[in-house]
């Protein structure tokens, strides 16, 4: 009898053991670099999740070197990898162009919407003692672009697009360092892009005070970005509304997770987003509105959830 009862308990332990394990759902999140703000959101996601599925749901956040690898693993990997990236990369993944001509691949076309996360935002920062509140009010000003990043890249694009090009001084100063040349008059301004509020800009206009330009209609109409606005009130000293632009950034996963899985990875996430955005308020920024930067298909267990919180999807989302 004692027997049968120690086989009994000994079996039940190992059932409720094997119910556990197949409770808990492990994901791997490929971020970005671990020095950038989107790897502390991978983080922060991370924690996210474990507490809201009491711990059903574990992720590890995996460092990335970019957007294009995120985007190339998912030739490899299996449904448990949710990766990040620019919905245009996605685009042309599936269209083999760019930087994936002679890369296509048929799992691209089976790459899946999750939620989307804070855009990648253009901040174009003047100092209160220059004068400038707008682009025409640049030339002859020395600027700080940085080298190599996106934001570097997409100011020089916007400075020859608004008739800028060899008017400006460029500031050989490392991005790191703009508030320090801000605030010792060694630049007038500097460009960066980030997810807002963002860091760098917080601290120059609280220390220095900044002009942060917006940009016109046509002038967004001419980048071909997203238009973002960044309410009034978000950095010191800026009490309208800032106009700019962005590059949308999505979670994505592909087709080979389970519905299941999708649908509470994308549940979990947008009940926790108020708690992130208590301790990073770059989450504020994400609302219902950034979901039209989805352009692509939506994995089916996310629609799911947003059938039911009632978020309204497009057809080719769906």
């Amino acid at each position: 009898m004692k027997k049968a009862i120690l086989s009994l308990a000994l079996a039940t332990t190992l059932a409720l053991g094997a119910g556990y394990a197949s409770a808990e759902t492990r994901i791997t999140y490929k971020s970005a670099k671990s020095t950038s703000s989107y790897y502390q959101m991978a983080v922060q996601i991370a924690e996210a999740m474990k507490a809201g599925s009491d711990g059903d749901i574990i992720v590890t956040v995996e460092e990335s070197q970019g957007s294009v690898q995120n985007v190339m693993e998912a030739r490899a990997r299996g449904g448990d990898y949710v990766f990040t990236t620019p919905p245009v990369l996605v685009r042309l993944a599936q269209g083999g162009k760019a930087m994936f001509e002679g890369k296509s691949d048929p799992k691209f076309d089976e790459i899946r919407a999750l939620f989307p996360i804070p855009s990648l935002t253009m901040h174009f920062v003047m100092s209160e003692e220059s004068g400038v509140t707008d682009f025409a009010g640049m030339e002859g000003k020395t600027i700080l672009l940085g080298k190599g990043s996106f934001g570097a890249r997409e100011g020089e694009k916007y400075l020859k697009l608004f008739g800028l090009d060899g008017k400006v001084d460029l500031a050989e100063v490392e991005l790191s360092n703009a508030v320090a040349a801000l605030k010792n008059g060694q630049i007038d301004g500097f460009v960066t892009a980030g997810s807002f509020p963002a860091p760098n800009v917080i601290e120059a206009a609280a220390s220095t005070g900044v002009n942060v330009i917006s940009l016109s209609d046509n002038q967004i109409a001419e980048t071909k970005r997203t238009k973002l606005v960044i309410p009034g009130g978000t950095y010191a000293g800026q009490t309208e509304d800032i106009v700019t632009t962005s590059l949308p950034v999505v979670a994505f996963t592909t087709s080979a997770m389970s519905d299941d899985t999708a649908y509470e990875l994308t549940k979990t996430y947008w009940e926790q987003k108020e708690a992130m955005g208590g301790a990073a308020p770059w989450w504020n920024g994400v609302d219902t509105g950034l979901m039209s930067n989805i352009t692509g298909k939506i994995h089916p267990g996310a629609v799911r959830y947003y059938e039911e919180a009632g978020f309204e999807l497009t057809p080719d989302q769906q």
